[in-house]
């Protein structure tokens, strides 16, 4: 049976881990999410990792983060992970059509398993479906190879329909979503051509605002049709990343302007911020002040990082590197990233509007098999919340310590 959703305004919403809830302990009045996004974490469980605290027993990550004070997760979803076609790159061959695509395989099967180990151990946790095969992000939302030939009704159709099944079988195993992401980072559309915002060419055919406002309506109405059939609120956040030019602010503006302007029924404001892509934390602070202003929506910070050093173990090109941190502000070091986290927790608590941070992908070790594809080494192994012998670091702890008083 599915458990029911909370109604009260989301604001209200009691979130903190279940580690905290001591009966009349005052942290239970914790307004603020804090989580990770652990998408990968059976790839690199495949792979070997193994986590365990300074001087203890073998555990998972999972019990880690959560006994750290993290109460939600976040779990990303590609429709059918395996390659519709051979991948080359460079002329090399990097993996063969057939194969599973890599970086997590995140297919429903996935997905409904780490739901169930989340729910076991009390978390709750937010849903991101890419609508994408493999990675879905500003520069890329293809369509999944199943909807390469859907166009208009058809493919709004589609989004509904597939929305729909995916939330029925999480709830059909007692583990639906208690907040639902549709598309991931999308700055200039969703499942491209048909809904792309944005000419590369002059030439370029694209859908336009129209045409992607109607498959985000899609996606948000089976999020509305399946909580009218199973009673609740299961909260729908809409996603887009700051950019590098320096004007976030202004961009994020016009995409979210865009969602009001066509009366999109969503809930929740959910921002990628990495500070040596995008701006200084300062940029962060305004930008979430003018949106917060303006929209009057809640705020997450659903994916941040920063690095524990400079190189990448593993030996794959890491996405992090010294320059990286020259940009950024903060020494590529334990000590570093954990002013790091306590200073992005700060700053999102301390906005009008600010509900929440996840650090993304803590747990993504560099281990076999669990590349960012099928074929290629896994580059974020420097930016994770473990060592390399998956021993917490400085910076997991760090982010509980920088919550308001009322959650620590």
């Amino acid at each position: 049976m599915r458990r029911k959703l909370l109604t009260a305004p989301l604001l209200a919403w009691p979130v903190v881990a279940p580690a905290q809830k001591a009966g009349g302990d005052a942290r239970s009045a914790c307004r603020f999410i804090l989580g990770a996004d652990v998408s990968s974490l059976l790839a690199v469980e495949r792979g070997g990792a193994q986590f365990q605290p300074a001087g203890g027993q073998r555990t998972s990550a999972l019990h880690l983060l959560r006994d750290a004070g993290l109460g939600w997760a976040r779990l990303r979803l590609w429709h059918t992970p395996f390659n519709a076609q051979d991948v080359i790159d460079g002329g090399r061959v990097v993996s063969r059509h057939g194969d599973p695509v890599g970086g997590g395989d995140n297919g429903l099967e996935t997905t409904l398993a780490l739901a169930r180990r989340l729910r076991a151990l009390g978390f709750k946790w937010l849903l991101d479906i890419h609508y994408s095969d493999h990675w879905a992000d500003p520069g890329k939302q293809f369509k999944p190879a199943a909807w390469a030939h859907l166009e208009g009704a058809e493919l709004a159709d589609a989004v509904q329909r597939y929305t729909a099944k995916v939330l029925a079988q999480l709830a059909a195993q007692g583990t639906p979503p208690h907040m639902v992401q549709i598309g991931n980072e999308i700055n200039g559309g969703l499942l491209w051509p048909s809904g792309k915002t944005w000419r590369e060419k002059p030439d370029e055919r694209m859908g336009g605002d129209a045409a992607f406002h109607t498959l985000l309506a899609a996606g948000i109405s089976a999020v509305r049709a399946f909580d009218q059939q199973h009673g609740g609120f299961t909260p729908v956040m809409l996603h887009v990343a700051s950019t590098g030019d320096g004007k976030s602010r202004e961009a994020l503006q016009r995409v979210y302007g865009g969602f009001e302007t066509a009366k999109l029924d969503y809930d929740v404001i959910g921002l990628s911020w990495y500070p040596f892509f995008h701006e200084p934390i300062q940029g962060l602070r305004e930008t979430l002040a003018v949106l917060g202003r303006r929209f009057g929506k809640p705020m997450i910070l659903v994916e941040t990082s920063y690095a524990w050093r400079a190189d990448n173990p593993g030996g794959a090109p890491g996405v992090f590197n010294a320059t990286h941190a020259e940009k950024a502000g903060w020494p590529a070091t334990p000590q570093g990233q954990a002013q790091f986290a306590r200073d992005v927790v700060q700053a999102v608590a301390e906005a009008p509007r600010g509900l929440g941070v996840f650090w993304w992908e803590p747990a993504w070790l560099a281990v076999p098999g669990a590349g960012w594809r099928t074929g290629d080494g896994n580059g974020w192994a420097n930016q994770t919340l473990f060592d390399t012998e998956g021993k917490p670091l400085p910076a997991l702890p760090a982010l509980r310590e920088a919550l308001p008083e009322a959650c620590r």
